[in-house]
């Protein structure tokens, strides 16, 4: 038993760092958290100064297990987790557990901090071990207690006034409101007209086209011409010369400086906007090329820790790359001074450093045959990016042109790249089609006379602002301080798994059930999706994770006001949330108004007056439309001929649903009686649970087949592979089901799991 023993996160980090400290040392993860509130009311009480309950992570037990045995045998314990503040949170678990522990009482395990997994990074760490950092651990805890009173409290106040299921978060809620809020703008949005006027003109065999910016010696603006008709009498003018003439030629040399090397912010836009991956997708990823893959040289860590909000880079990997440029690209494109950048992000601390490569010298076609097709393009573009930061700038020459023709006077600019720098390596993307006009104009001189090959006007209409995508959503919660850079990927998630939102187009829309959650909370709980209470909660936090307040005061401020509004808010009727009034009288029974109500499918409309007025219609539709509907449903709803229900004797009806056709009862709603369109096709196989029954063919609502009891709902038994009437050899079930996959053929196997009978009827190809 080796007399050190280091706990990591991670298994792939752990073999990375086997590597690099040898047999002194033995090497354990934790497989992530250890411990946790237990998942019930009570696991953080504000009555008993935010006592918190923790239990332990049944999946990683063993794990835990295996640390203490290792524990009690070591002389050295290193915890060695993530570079942030959970990071620092589990460490303190780790420590605690083993604390419990007979024989480990006193332990004093060292924690041990880097933000590369280099031979240097780890070794210097391991030389250099803290005291764990309460302040960290204090900060943590109190947003672990922050989101678990928010969740537990206001949760199930969404599932009475709304519907059971829904959630709701202390970031998650300001989160979902900005997408909302951004869909009420597009709804509420006017379109406005607007024409602008062109002149196409060359010089030799060069065109351009040049824009009217000025009109009888006035400015135009935006809404200078907003008709058809406004710009025809300035097209009527214009067109009557036939030659412009230059009035005025503006020649400048401009540059662009490159961008900051990565933060997790950053990464996360730029990995939406040019690699197409989700926020969840990219951090998963990160997390890979951060552990250590083996690029033939045993497994290495690529990049440096993915959590950070800093744009620093260490002083080692800044002359690394200056020297990687000019050696590597050329001394043309290294500034004469590293370039140095400034952090924008308010308290960043989470590492130490930008997110970079941990050696520019390992370059993405160098790792390519060892890498995923995901993590070749993330560690490319991180790769690029950091390089290009400590680039030349790149040039520009820009030529304005003024040209008069009769009253009016077009501009046209011309920009010429006249040396690359760092967008011989990189650029930024960008979240809209705003590229700068690269157009080359002709050499141009004041008193030159042009042709007007066209002057013609062109249509416009201003455009809504657009739905957020991961990229803009994920700049906007960085804006207001919603959250930070770490959790925005689950953030995200979360509003996908709750049916928040759906996505159209990679760009966010909110559901009906998400509006009706917003709705409610940003009525009945202002205060809490404010987006300036949210980032000036997050800033207390990173005030107690710098020693600069005690955790307690602020959760007992904020659970004060907090408890006070779920108790006030308790009482409020359920159809006041999730109705509205309509100014539209029922077309049905000419009495009630018009509600829109939301229910399991979402919203629509319903009279008032149900259950005597059964009225509805889809949310979108007019009541002429809802009525031609009806009447050709009612055409379609021919009688199955010969055909009664069992139930009830009354007729039976072809009806139209949202999965298609199918046979129903036509006393619903009194019979609910409902088949399916097409006979079931018989297997002939007695139903091995109720002996009753018979095995039938049937289709799920997703167009996947499976076999059930045609007794159904009687008896429940259902299989999805095709049944056989032979009994299990192992366990005696009176059937056996017929299964093929790519690996083992086609084999019988027994549907019972615990059983695991199977034998291979046909081998797979090829063996």
């Amino acid at each position: 038993m080796s007399k050190n023993l280091l706990i990591v996160e991670s298994p792939s980090k752990a073999k990375t760092l086997k590597k690099y400290l040898g047999s002194e040392f033995e090497i354990l993860a934790s497989y992530g958290h250890v411990r946790d509130l237990v998942p019930k009311t009570g696991a953080v009480d504000p009555e008993n100064d935010f006592a918190m309950k923790y239990e332990l992570v049944a999946r990683n037990g063993k794990h835990v297990d295996a640390i203490v045995k290792a524990a009690k045998e070591a002389e050295n314990l290193y915890l060695a987790t993530d570079p942030d503040r959970e990071g620092e949170a589990i460490s303190w678990h780790l420590q605690e557990i083993l604390k419990s522990k007979r024989g480990l009482k006193d332990i004093r395990p060292q924690r041990v901090v880097f933000h590369e997994i280099t031979k240097k990074a780890v070794l210097d760490a391991v030389a250099n071990p803290r005291e764990l950092s309460q302040t960290l651990v204090d900060a943590q805890q109190a947003r672990r207690a922050l989101d678990y009173l928010v969740g537990f409290n206001l949760s199930p106040l969404l599932w009475k006034k709304i519907r059971r299921g829904l959630s709701a978060g202390r970031v998650q809620s300001p989160a979902l409101r900005l997408i909302c809020e951004r869909e009420n703008e597009i709804k509420a949005f006017v379109t406005q007209e607007y024409w602008t006027v062109h002149l196409d003109s060359h010089k030799a065999k060069q065109t351009f086209t040049a824009k009217l910016t000025h009109f009888n010696g006035e400015k135009l603006e935006q809404f200078s011409l907003p008709s058809e008709e406004a710009q025809g009498k300035v097209l009527s003018a214009l067109q009557a010369h036939d030659t412009a003439a230059v009035t005025a030629v503006e020649k400048k040399k401009r540059s662009r400086n490159p961008a900051a090397p990565f933060t997790t912010s950053t990464m996360q836009q730029e990995a939406v906007r040019k690699l197409s991956m989700t926020t969840d997708r990219t951090m998963r990823t990160a997390q890979q090329l951060y552990e250590g893959i083996d690029v033939g040289q045993g497994a290495t860590g690529l990049i440096t820790y993915m959590r950070t909000d800093s744009v620093t880079l260490a002083n080692d990997a800044i002359a690394e790359i200056r020297h990687y440029i000019e050696n590597k690209i050329g001394a043309d494109y290294l500034p004469s001074s590293a370039r140095l950048y400034k952090t924008k992000a308010k308290n960043a601390q989470e590492a130490h450093e930008a997110i970079r490569p941990t050696s520019v010298y390992r370059t993405p076609e160098a790792v390519k045959p060892y890498l995923s097709a995901d993590q070749f393009k993330l560690y490319q573009m991180i790769w690029q990016r950091a390089v290009a930061c400590q680039m030349a700038p790149a040039k520009f020459d820009t030529t304005t042109v003024d040209m008069s023709l009769g009253e009016g006077v077009f501009r046209v600019t011309g920009q010429v790249q006249t040396f690359a720098g760092f967008l011989s390596v990189y650029e930024e993307g960008r979240d809209d089609s705003d590229e700068e006009d690269s157009a080359r104009l002709p050499e141009l001189k004041v008193g030159e006379t042009l042709p007007a090959d066209k002057v013609y006007g062109e249509q416009h209409f201003t455009q809504a602002p657009p739905r957020y995508s991961e990229a803009t959503l994920v700049k906007a919660l960085e804006e207001f301080g919603i959250g930070r850079p770490s959790t925005y990927a689950s953030i995200i998630s979360t509003l996908k798994d709750r049916e928040y939102v759906t996505i159209d187009q990679k760009r966010f829309v909110p559901t009906d059930t998400g509006d009706i959650v917003n709705k409610f909370l940003t009525e009945h709980f202002t205060q809490y999706v404010d987006y300036h209470f949210t980032a000036k909660l997050e800033d207390q936090l990173d005030d107690i994770a710098e020693g600069r307040r005690e955790w307690k005061p602020v959760m007992a401020k904020f659970w004060k006001d907090f408890a006070k509004q779920i108790e006030e808010k308790a009482g409020i009727e359920r159809a006041k949330i999730t109705s509205e009034a309509l100014e539209e009288t029922c077309p049905k029974c000419g009495t009630h108004q018009l509600q829109i109500k939301f229910g399991k499918r979402g919203r629509f409309i319903a009279c008032t007056g149900y259950p005597d007025c059964d009225y509805t219609r889809n949310i979108n539709e007019t009541a002429e439309e809802a009525a031609q509907a009806a009447a050709q449903a009612a055409a379609e709803a021919a009688e199955v001929e010969g055909r009664e229900c069992p139930k009830c004797s009354k007729p039976l009806v072809y009806k139209q649903g949202r999965y298609g056709k199918f046979i129903g009862c036509s006393g619903y709603p009194k019979c609910k009686h409902i088949e399916p369109l097409e006979k079931p096709k018989e297997t002939g196989i007695a139903c091995p649970k109720c002996g009753k029954g018979h095995l039938i063919e049937r289709k799920s609502r997703y167009g996947k087949i499976f076999y059930s009891c045609n007794t159904y709902p009687d008896c429940d038994y259902a299989t999805w592979n095709p049944p056989i009437s032979e009994t299990c050899p192992k366990c005696h079930w009176p059937i056996l089901t017929i299964k093929t996959t790519k690996r083992r053929g086609t084999e019988k196997v027994c549907p019972q799991k615990e059983c695991g009978h199977s034998e291979v009827i046909t081998p797979p190809e090829g063996k």
